[in-house]
């Protein structure tokens, strides 16, 4: 399969001079090889960004499948690869960028969306700083919309996202390239895969909806922990499509005391606004608006990261407002002021 790196991800910077460096076009087999082809005109004399003799080229990829949640260390084979500085994967640039004559690792970020499939993987010369941030979409924060709160039904909770595209890398043609297959390896994975598929498109036909009782975000969250490899139970249950539930899967109020009540069998930890550094992606979120000391709101955590202040963000998936991506502090300050936030995090699962 080609994996060339496209012209959406990549823009060459016109009269830069003195590179040197022979652009790289690569195919990938069944087995992770990746041919190299190199582009008419483009190595000549006059190379002076490279320490090795040999023009660089990829020939493996270690491992050639990761999950979707990203975090593994990836590593490229090949010749001539002391040159590379940066290295993006699907138009996002990898963290942790090192590289010798014969290899180059990395870690892979996640996979926006958090779906499966293939990325394209591109080495260059030039040192890329990493965005904060691996999603590309906005979901339209500033309106309070429904988040929760009685009365809502799916079309009036829903902000629709306005579609972006990650910050291009401001460099030159990658000296090489190849790809990375994305997968749903772990039960993260499979959870966030199916918060991004019904973040939405509602998932009615297993489980309903109960915004025409009062809001649908904690049906949503036990959804996605359903795919994340838990089952239904005596205590914790949505049954024909929603006909019969139990409190503690589809209300706030009395969800959040019951995985504390668990939190030993389940491998949860119930974790403060201040103690963010430990919260993961697939973590559970609980959000107070008015300070009464009763949850109103439930998301999942789709994203952190941190800025290079050194703050840590967190972006969640919903429903009440819908979406894939909504800023944890916008949602505490902008839309809800003088809401607070705590988690429920997966440290030690059963």
């Amino acid at each position: 399969m080609t994996a060339s790196y496209t012209r959406r991800t990549l823009f060459s910077l016109a009269g830069v001079a003195g590179v040197g460096l022979a652009v790289a076009a690569c195919s990938s087999d069944g087995g992770g090889k990746a041919s190299v082809t190199k582009q008419p005109g483009t190595a000549g004399s006059g190379s002076t960004g490279s320490s090795s003799a040999a023009e660089p080229a990829a020939s493996k990829l270690e491992p050639t499948q990761v999950p979707l949640a990203g975090g593994v260390t990836v590593t490229v084979h090949g010749t001539g690869l002391d040159v590379v500085k940066g290295v993006t994967v699907g138009g996002i640039a990898a963290r942790d960028v090192r590289a010798t004559a014969t290899k180059v690792t990395f870690t892979a970020p996640h996979q926006a969306m958090y779906t499966a499939g293939d990325a394209d993987v591109a080495l260059f010369a030039e040192t890329i700083e990493p965005s904060p941030s691996a999603n590309q979409s906005s979901d339209g924060n500033g309106s309070s919309a429904n988040d929760g709160q009685s009365g809502a039904t799916q079309d009036s909770a829903t902000a629709t996202p306005t579609p972006t595209t990650a910050p291009t890398p401001d460099v030159g043609e990658a000296v090489a390239t190849t790809s990375l297959a994305y997968a749903a390896l772990t039960a993260v994975d499979r959870q966030l895969a199916y918060a991004m598929r019904y973040w939405k498109d509602y998932n009615l036909a297993e489980y309903g909806t109960m915004n025409p009782i009062g809001g649908d975000c904690a049906n949503y969250v036990s959804q996605t922990l359903i795919a994340r490899g838990w089952e239904q139970r005596d205590d914790w249950y949505n049954r024909d499509a929603g006909a019969a539930h139990s409190p503690t899967w589809t209300y706030c109020p009395a969800m959040d005391p019951w995985l504390s009540e668990h939190a030993a069998e389940f491998g949860l930890t119930k974790r403060s606004i201040d103690e963010r550094d430990k919260v993961k992606v697939g973590d559970i979120v609980f959000f107070d608006w008015n300070d009464n000391d009763s949850p109103d709101h439930t998301t999942i955590v789709s994203e952190v990261f941190t800025e290079p202040d050194g703050t840590v963000r967190i972006k969640s998936a919903s429903h009440n407002q819908d979406g894939p991506y909504r800023d944890l502090d916008e949602m505490i300050t902008v839309q809800h002021p003088g809401g607070k936030a705590w988690f429920h995090t997966f440290d030690a699962e059963a």
